[in-house]
């Protein structure tokens, strides 16, 4: 625990949040009225992380705090999956696992991600060890913590429910008498039961993840590597050599091999039919790869203490020989660490995240006038203005007609495509904050609003100025004069709306 929550807090300020991250920053500082009537409209499979943000964020409203509870809950992770491996095989292989989770650049990435992943990684876990615990004393009481973590879980995100799966599978193979199943059958009936009203609200809003893409064998290869100490060479086929061995375990593979494989499974094949996969849904998966790991690793240990030679064992007695596997295993996963410091690092600048928007607003308070119109194409990039007001106080939203927390949407209700033609009509120059993809002749957005956007700049602007950082534009438009307008361009003007249905189209990632 104390070595993931160091990795968990070294960069945790990296200078600035991204999308998703400004999303929980935003609607955590609204109040609970407020969230409860967007959650009405979007994002309810994140209603509660929301309201347990907004008592956080009620302490200090800044990128830190939104991320404290992330890093608290991977420590904690860390810890539940070294007690799960002492429950099943041993001190030895709690410490090898707990700290195999720990150095994991994976578990480290969503540990400083304001998002709920890790505190539903924490959950699953700890319903994990909770199962073990219910099995082992056979008592029907033992079954309704297992139910109750698992059921926060669930309402901290929908897709932790695929671990019943799992579990399901773990009693399967145990063999557990019909008692055990009944009692596990009544606690997982319960979970089911109180998560159908958020699947049914959820169902509906399912347009947020459209973005999302049938996942192949390419995206199986990358779940693989970010489940592995290191994404290539000696940590990647060293990790998998040892769940290989691990499977050797029967009791400890029983646990961890479905925790591992059900859910990226059943959520990959579903998603053949309708894409809803994502690496970061099934991050507690993890738990069930470092167990088998350090699982391998200890028959390995075990092996090596009886190995002959000449015909005398090479083996040292009594407890050194648990100290020192023990201390050799920890010397190897530091070495692991150790060698792989220069993913951790990179991983630790806000550029490898999908976008920065505290940069975005920086070059809005250096280039932007007072008074200046700003449009945002697509909408979405209003989610900088949102994140960071101080850089965008100073000018106008000309687009804007409701602001998101009073219209109960993530970034606002515009003016329609009529309103926006008159406000664009009364100014000679705007700013235009574009994404890049927005910005290509094969992007068709399907917003009439953002066709709007585009058609009256293009027809009655011209560029002055453009600024890039990363993948965000900022151009300053002007009115054309009279002479500047080609004859005609009002009515042969070619409208993105115009173009081939089948364009190809790269929206930002909504968050689910």
């Amino acid at each position: 625990m104390a070595v993931m929550l160091t990795i968990g807090l070294w960069g945790l300020d990296r200078g600035g949040m991204w999308g998703d991250e400004s999303v929980t920053f935003q609607v955590a500082q609204r109040t609970p009225g407020q969230i409860w009537r967007l959650l009405h409209d979007v994002d309810a499979v994140h209603g509660l992380y929301y309201l347990v943000m907004h008592a956080v964020l009620a302490v200090g409203a800044d990128e830190v705090v939104l991320r404290l509870p992330s890093v608290a809950a991977a420590t904690a992770t860390a810890g539940l999956v070294a007690a799960l491996g002492v429950r099943l095989a041993g001190p030895r292989v709690g410490l090898w696992s707990g700290l195999l989770y720990a150095i994991t650049p994976m578990a480290g990435h969503y540990a400083q991600e304001g998002r709920s992943y890790a505190l539903v990684a924490a959950g699953v876990t700890a319903a994990t060890l909770l199962l073990v615990r219910a099995v082992d004393e056979g008592s029907a009481r033992a079954w309704w913590p297992y139910g109750a973590v698992l059921a926060v879980s669930c309402l901290l995100h929908e897709f932790a429910v695929l671990v019943l799966c799992a579990h399901a599978l773990t009693l399967a193979l145990w063999r557990v008498p019909r008692a055990v199943w009944s009692g596990w059958g009544r606690a997982a009936g319960a979970v089911v039961a109180l998560l159908l009203p958020l699947v049914w609200v959820s169902h509906g809003q399912a347009g947020q993840v459209a973005w999302l893409v049938t996942p192949g064998w390419d995206r199986v290869e990358r779940l693989a590597r970010n489940f592995a100490p290191g994404p290539e060479g000696a940590a990647l086929w060293g990790a998998l050599l040892l769940m290989a061995v691990g499977l050797r375990a029967r009791r400890t593979a029983a646990v961890a091999l479905p925790l591992l494989l059900v859910p990226p499974a059943i959520l990959l094949t579903a998603s053949q039919v309708r894409p809803l996969y994502h690496d970061r849904y099934v991050l507690y998966a993890l738990a069930g790869a470092s167990t088998l790991a350090a699982a391998g690793a200890g028959r390995l240990a075990a092996a090596l203490g009886r190995v002959r030679f000449d015909g005398r064992r090479l083996r040292i007695r009594g407890r050194h020989v648990h100290v020192l596997a023990g201390c050799a295993g920890a010397l190897a996963l530091t070495a692991t660490f150790v060698q792989q410091l220069p993913v951790h690092r990179q991983d630790r600048s806000a550029a490898h995240r999908p976008d920065n928007l505290a940069v975005v607003s920086a070059l809005a308070v250096r280039q932007m006038r007072p008074g200046d119109p700003v449009l945002f194409v697509p909408s979405v990039g209003r989610l900088a203005a949102l994140a960071y007001p101080k850089g965008f106080a100073r000018v106008r939203d000309i687009a804007l007609r409701e602001s998101a927390p009073r219209s109960g949407t993530l970034w606002g209700r515009e003016a329609t495509p009529r309103q926006l033609r008159q406000r664009l009509a009364s100014v000679d120059r705007v700013w235009l904050v574009a994404e890049r993809y927005a910005l290509e002749p094969g992007w068709s957005p399907a917003d009439p609003v953002e066709r709007t956007k585009l058609a009256v700049l293009a027809r009655e602007f011209t560029v002055r100025e453009e600024h890039v950082r990363d993948d965000v534009v900022l151009r300053l438009h002007v009115r054309r004069r009279s002479a500047e307008v080609p004859p005609g361009a009002a009515t042969t003007a070619r409208l993105p709306a115009s173009r081939p249905a089948t364009a190809p189209a790269r929206p930002r990632p909504v968050p689910w």
